[in-house]
């Protein structure tokens, strides 16, 4: 059986495969260009886009050459026009806005011969969208010498574009966020370091606290095994690094000494489980500064098959520790002299007590006419003598030793691991310093420092407290001999103020 014709025609076949394909067509001539780009190679022009950035008049006169000889319904249907006729003398108002460069880049691929010219540009339609297309543009087979005939599509890819813009934004915003947070942040990447972890675990480890101990070289295996991915603005200024760069490359003088000993702390929470961490540790900035800082780990949820992906928070709490350093130091020092004060002696006292190291010596100090000179010359002049008081014996006494202030004018040096020689060396050291200061003072203050001392001393299974009332007993003889030579005993023996 012989199939009937088609009742319509090749020719007529592809007016309707024009008309009503669904993207945008249209049929174009593009002869007044060939023209215009002939005449300008034969004036010597050879990179078009420096030619065309010189003077925008020029991709005017391009896009002026360019005439339009039909387009299909769905080319009218996206750019709001009722008819060709009203699209066509709307064009200025479909191909207006910031076009130049994209423009230029589509002449500059009809310059170089491209069979194919593709672009991503944006149109508006008659109603003012504004439409993203991607735009292709290829001159019809049997005109490339002329043409006088180019086929171009607009696919419509509004859409697809207004969700990249909003990924953009949102990748925009995200770095805004990390780049400007007041914290220091780190992206990390610790899949190594699981690696590691890992294969412990397929050696049957399962004592990781053991292992670290009977291997600490690990805990600097795993240290530089981090790879970090990037940093933000804050951490460059809390570690005083001039760029990513340096600051990277100098990554260990920033996680050095202290450091290691927190890390294996965090390697035995990961172990356990613990991908969100917390915890306070000590780096140190590119100027040797220290920096405490509190640090927040966490692996991202996404992440927790490989901890590839690690943000690690660090917040500079440095002023915050030197407060808390000055509020211990007020609280076991006196303000005035700087010497310990009676909270910490007492402290001291009963750990010595209790611990040793034996023998134990003390020195019970009282501080010769404070009262007086309080009495005739105000407390200025005696907060001046205490200090000096406070100066000599800082110099004189060396550490496990130390000299406290328990009282106005009463002080006590508690010597651990010191017998009666060794006590009454300090006592001589003690008085020579006492002369050098007098001598430094002299014609300044017009007063002389001057100390009634008694020491004891007692061995393990006797109370230190007895040694005490021994020593303060032999100060109070020692200040009676001081008033008598004086000329005035200015108070007994049992007295407890001077």
């Amino acid at each position: 059986m012989i199939p009937q014709q088609s009742l319509m025609s090749p020719v007529t076949d592809f007016e309707a495969m024009f008309d009503l394909a669904p993207v945008s067509l249209w049929l174009e001539d593009y002869s007044g260009l060939k023209q215009l780009f002939d005449r300008w190679r034969a004036e010597g022009i050879v990179d078009l886009v420096d030619f065309l950035r010189a003077d925008g008049a020029r991709v005017k006169e391009c896009m002026s050459q360019l005439r339009v000889l039909r387009v299909n319904e769905t080319t009218l249907t996206l750019f709001a026009a009722s008819s060709q006729d009203e699209l066509v003398a709307n064009l200025d108002r479909i191909f207006r806005g910031d076009m130049v460069d994209s423009v230029i880049h589509e002449l500059d691929q009809f310059w170089r011969g491209c069979p194919l010219v593709e672009n991503r540009t944006v149109n508006y339609a008659l109603d003012g969208r504004r439409l993203d297309v991607q735009l292709r543009v290829r001159i019809l087979p049997g005109h490339e010498d002329s043409w006088d005939r180019a086929l171009v599509s607009l696919d419509d890819i509004t859409r697809q574009a207004q969700a990249e813009r909003q990924r953009e934004e949102g990748a925009r915003y995200a770095r805004g966020l990390f780049e400007h947070s007041p914290v220091s942040l780190w992206v990390e990447d610790f899949s190594a370091v699981k690696r590691l972890l890992d294969a412990l675990r397929e050696r049957d480890i399962s004592d990781f606290n053991t292992f670290l101990k009977v291997h600490p070289e690990f805990v600097m295996r795993c240290m530089q095994e981090i790879r970090v991915i990037d940093v933000n603005r804050e951490t460059l200024r809390m570690f005083a690094a001039p760029d990513k760069k340096t600051l990277l490359e100098n990554i260990s003088r920033i996680f050095r000494d202290e450091m290691r000993e927190s890390f294996a702390e965090q390697l035995q929470d990961l172990w356990a489980g613990k991908t969100q961490q917390h915890r306070e540790v000590c780096n140190y900035s590119l100027t040797g500064e220290p920096v405490h800082i509190h640090m927040q780990f966490s692996v991202l949820d996404d992440h927790l098959d490989d901890w590839s992906m690690v943000l690690v928070s660090l917040m500079d709490i440095t002023a915050r520790k030197k407060a808390e350093a000055y509020l211990e130091y007020l609280g076991k020092h006196d303000v005035l002299t700087q010497l310990r004060n009676r909270t910490f002696y007492t402290e001291e006292l009963n750990r010595l007590q209790r611990k040793g190291p034996w023998p134990v010596s003390v020195m019970s100090i009282d501080l010769n006419g404070l009262k007086q000179i309080n009495d005739e010359e105000g407390h200025a002049a005696g907060d001046a003598l205490l200090r000096r008081a406070g100066e000599v014996l800082s110099k004189a006494v060396d550490g496990p030793a130390w000299p406290a202030r328990i009282g106005g004018d009463e002080f006590v040096v508690l010597l651990p691991a010191t017998d009666e020689r060794g006590v009454q060396a300090m006592h001589e050291r003690l008085m020579s310093l006492l002369e050098l200061n007098n001598q430094f003072y002299a014609g300044r203050s017009g007063h002389t420092l001057s100390f009634a001392i008694g020491t004891a001393t007692c061995t393990s299974g006797e109370m230190i407290d007895t040694a005490l009332m021994r020593a303060d007993k032999s100060m109070y003889q020692d200040k009676v001999k001081h008033y008598v030579a004086q000329g005035a005993t200015r108070r007994p023996p049992a007295a407890s103020s001077s």
